[in-house]
């Protein structure tokens, strides 16, 4: 069974208005996320309130706490709606179980658990190996529409500087 025909079968649409949680920071969430269509962000909150973006998500994104919904744990991060959203959310476990007995749709999840790594893999590397400007040149040329869906505060973030250091890089390359 192909991925999509899984969803399409067992995943619940649902909508969020903006500013609405699907999951926060130490909450439990088994769900697997599809983006229909909407904008998310994910995010960590530091224990003296700072929060860090882990990514945006934009339509046709899936997102999830693999944290919870694998191992049961508590999500590491949290997860809203920018915009106005429409989503799938699948089950986890179910998934996975499901998975067991069929090599297509086993797969087609170690496919998209390969390029989940992937990008997790090449957003360390910009935090940790590239400097602000690079990141900012990166999510310019990758991503250039984002501006105009998020605030500069919530790129700032993203990019691990203040909203002055962004200025600062923005000046310097204009």
């Amino acid at each position: 069974m192909k991925l999509s025909d899984y969803v399409a079968a067992h995943g619940r649409p649902c909508t969020y208005e903006a500013g609405e949680y699907l999951f926060r920071q130490g909450e439990q969430d088994g769900s697997i996320y599809s983006l229909q269509s909407g904008l998310l962000k994910a995010y960590y909150l530091s224990e003296d309130g700072k929060e860090h973006i882990k990514s945006f998500i934009l339509p046709g994104g899936k997102i999830g706490s693999l944290a919870s919904s694998y191992q049961g744990e508590a999500c590491t991060f949290s997860l809203v709606c920018l915009k106005p959203s429409a989503l799938v959310g699948v089950n986890f476990s179910d998934l996975n179980e499901a998975s067991r007995s069929d090599p297509e749709l086993s797969g087609e999840i170690v496919d998209f658990l390969l390029s989940f790594g992937i990008r997790k893999e090449m957003r360390e590397y910009e935090l940790l190996c590239l400097s602000a400007e690079d990141r900012y040149k990166r999510l310019l040329e990758h991503t250039p529409d984002l501006f105009d869906l998020v605030t500069q505060n919530e790129i700032a973030r993203y990019l691990g500087v203040t909203p002055v250091g962004l200025s600062r890089i923005k000046n310097r390359i204009s």
